[in-house]
């Protein structure tokens, strides 16, 4: 599959009984790691950290919220051509947000599953902390699965066989915004759907399709926090992908934007970020599409003011080594926050994905003071992203709280 088709309000509507056949299932590719270094790249100009080494608030706070707005902003967009972009909001394309059908500043799918990507890896990490043992792939599976059923599957069909619970649990669930239907991608939804039939998981070594779609980068920044380690949290965010993206181009991205976020939110610069992740990415089978797709990123950014048209060079963002691509390249062709937004998202493609994972970087180098006031103002679920970016920190913060609240908000599995 070349990428994450979208469905529509009406395919939902057809597809939410879960009745269709599951797509034939492919024979594994199988990861093996490869020893090779590293390649430099130019710095940008990052937000001095406090403390280096250790996870700044600000940087983190910056990168969930500034991964939102831009969603926001390349929702109403996506997949338009940029000539239909200018006719309408002039020749800059889109500078703000704009209103669609049920509001201004509305998040996708992108952001809902960020969200319960998080949610996944505080519930098995507190789990861990808890019991001494827990599974954080059958963790995410389950938060997907919970996803899947804001989208309209009933919790018995979404649940999977091995989870006999009458209803779904952990605080997500009570968030009605949540519940919006924001034209999922189609293999997302129909690996999940797959999974509430068989209970199978999509894993490296046992693949589900053949995507390569952005659906699983676009959701990945949460594990920058799981680990210390760089390489396990580019295996963590990998894994968070290939549960519905079973192609290393759909995977392998999910696990270059994991450790970038690691980096910057630690100090680093554009520059840390794009060596730590290519340290990564050179240990694994598949690697050279996204690792072509970042070089491509690093040499236009040298060649120039960003335009629409270079951005269009890169690809158009529908899958996952060109979001990423697209997103580091308006990383390091810009020196502010907002302005590598509106080039991210000001293109031909996937314009809310592409832009989620510029902000998710962009915030990550910025801060969050430095996204624009009015834009957060506007933003749908504000709250609810800053409430996560908190427990975030605070479970895989020095003190992880420990009181039976915490138990009731992030239950095990």
């Amino acid at each position: 599959m070349a990428g994450d088709q979208r469905l529509s309000h009406t395919d939902l509507a057809v597809l939410a009984p879960v009745g269709a056949a599951d797509p034939d299932v492919l024979q594994p590719t199988v990861v093996q790691p490869e020893d090779r270094q590293p390649a430099a790249v130019q710095s940008a100009h990052p937000v001095q950290s406090e403390t280096a080494g250790q996870v700044d608030p600000r940087r983190w706070r910056g990168s969930l919220l500034a991964g939102a707005v831009a969603d926001a902003l390349g929702a109403p967009i996506e997949s338009k051509p940029i000539d239909q972009i200018r006719e309408v909001f002039g020749p800059g394309g889109i500078t703000g947000l704009v209103p669609e059908r049920d509001g201004i500043g509305r998040i996708t799918d992108d952001t809902q599953m960020t969200l319960f990507t998080a949610e996944a890896l505080i519930r098995a990490h507190a789990q861990q902390r808890r019991e001494g043992s827990s599974d954080v792939r059958y963790s995410t599976q389950l938060a997907y699965q919970r996803w899947l059923h804001t989208q309209g599957v009933p919790w018995e069909k979404a649940r999977g066989p091995k989870n006999l619970t009458a209803t779904p649990d952990g605080w997500l669930m009570g968030v009605p915004a949540l519940f919006k239907r924001r034209a999922p991608g189609a293999t997302c939804f129909f690996a999940l759907k797959g999974y509430g039939q068989t209970g199978e998981m999509g894993t490296f070594t046992h693949t589900l399709n053949n995507s390569k779609g952005c659906g699983g980068v676009m959701r990945a920044a949460p594990a920058a926090l799981w680990s210390d380690d760089p390489a396990a949290v580019f295996e963590i965010g990998a894994m968070t992908a290939a549960l519905t993206h079973s192609h290393p181009s759909g995977y392998l991205p999910a696990g270059a934007l994991a450790v970038m976020v690691h980096t910057l939110v630690r100090g680093g610069s554009l520059a840390d970020a794009l060596a730590a992740c290519r340290a990564q990415l050179f240990r694994w089978n598949g690697h050279e599409e996204t690792t072509a797709a970042l070089d491509a990123a690093v040499d236009l950014s040298g060649r120039g003011a960003p335009t629409p048209e270079k951005v269009g060079t890169l690809g158009g963002g529908n899958v996952g080594e060109t979001a990423l691509s697209i997103a580091v390249y308006a990383a390091l062709a810009t020196n502010d926050l907002n302005a590598a937004l509106l080039v991210s998202v000001n293109h031909d493609g996937d314009s809310d994905s592409t832009g989620a994972v510029c902000g998710n970087l962009v915030g990550a180098l910025y801060g969050e003071d430095a996204i624009e006031p009015t834009w957060l103002a506007q933003l749908e679920l504000r709250e609810v992203i800053e409430a996560m970016a908190a427990d975030l920190l605070a479970e895989f913060g020095p003190r992880p709280p420990a009181d039976d609240r915490w138990a009731t908000r992030y239950p095990k599995d």
